[in-house]
């Protein structure tokens, strides 16, 4: 990361280009009449998130690898459905993308270079495990800057941290404590629903990130091909963690009978013990991502003006990028 400090932007970057492609026209097209609508779409969520939320530092996270092999190692259905084409061990799986969307993706990596945007994916690892690997930096960065305080050992200054994704899965990340929050663009990124503690409790009852993690294995997930505790849902996942605090301390009341737990949902945990043993390493973000130094200082002027003025001219998208540009050169 670059040493300097403020608030950082995270983007899951996948999730909004593929949010962008499905919310946008078809019709937005470039001169030639290629589709454009996920390009447009992201840069114009961009310009509006770096004006509302005003960040000092944004990394685009990326996807190196949609589908890593430790986590279909461990659980084989992990997005299994989403697979258009297997390749040789060692490279990643095919994802099944729209035919409209998959030539636009390598545009926005061309646009975000021209605009010097830091975009940022780690071989082997998902979106998502750039975002708790950087995370976890900027948490253990801000630790380490201590306020000196008469009388006191020292006070921590807490990271600033927002992570812009549709995925739930990142709700993990959340800690009040360490100042990071997510930004989940139910309706949209201009009306997002900004994801801390106690909206965590509010709508999940659960009172922090890794209690979420804890419940969203237990109660699986479909989209991602994670089948879950089969009879344990939501509700029921996080009235037990509640009980026993967490996944290590429910799976050991089950084991030992302890009151609290139904017979049934006692033989549940124990049939699902194969899943259990392997599921967090699919659902936990990795903290440990081999992602290298970052400069993700937001510039004010484009890296590459001239690249830039030719990518909007032979995209058609000199609206979108003008935002992005007005936006940038605007920040206090």
């Amino acid at each position: 990361m670059s040493s300097r400090s403020g608030k950082l932007l995270l983007l899951d970057t996948a999730s909004l280009y593929f949010r962008a492609f499905y919310g946008l026209p078809d019709s937005l097209r470039s001169p030639d009449g290629k589709p454009v609508n996920a390009v447009r779409g992201l840069l114009d969520m961009i310009a509006f998130l770096v004006t509302e939320h005003g960040p000092d530092r944004l990394v685009a996270c990326w996807d190196e690898d949609w589908r890593p092999a430790f986590r279909v190692d461990a659980i084989g259905s992990y997005k299994e459905h989403r697979v258009a084409a297997v390749t040789p061990a060692g490279e990643p799986d095919v994802e099944e993308v729209p035919d409209a969307l998959t030539p636009q993706v390598p545009v926005i990596v061309d646009v975000l270079a021209a605009l010097g945007i830091a975009r940022v994916g780690a071989p082997g690892f998902e979106a998502d495990d750039v975002i708790g690997t950087l995370v976890t930096r900027e948490v253990a960065r801000s630790a380490a800057t201590a306020l000196p305080v008469a009388g006191a050992v020292g006070m921590v200054m807490p990271a600033s941290v927002d992570i812009v994704t549709g995925d739930r899965d990142l709700f993990q990340l959340v800690d009040d404590a360490a100042g990071v929050r997510v930004l989940y663009p139910a309706r949209g990124v201009r009306d997002p629903d900004v994801v801390d503690q106690a909206r965590l409790a509010e709508k999940y009852g659960v009172p922090s990130g890794q209690a979420y993690a804890d419940m969203a294995t237990l109660r699986g997930d479909p989209s991602d091909g994670l089948p879950g505790v089969p009879g344990i849902g939501e509700k029921t996942a996080a009235k037990l963690l509640a009980a026993f605090g967490d996944l290590a301390g429910l799976r050991a009341a089950a084991e030992h009978g302890a009151k609290g737990i139904t017979p049934t949902q006692r033989q549940k945990l124990l049939d699902a013990a194969a899943y259990l043993d392997v599921a967090p390493t699919v659902v936990q973000v990795a903290h440990d991502a081999p992602v290298g130094e970052v400069d993700d200082t937001l510039p004010r002027e484009p890296k590459d003006p001239e690249a830039l003025d030719a990518l909007a001219e032979r995209w058609g998208i000199r609206s979108s990028v003008d935002r992005v540009l007005t936006a940038l050169a605007a920040r206090p």
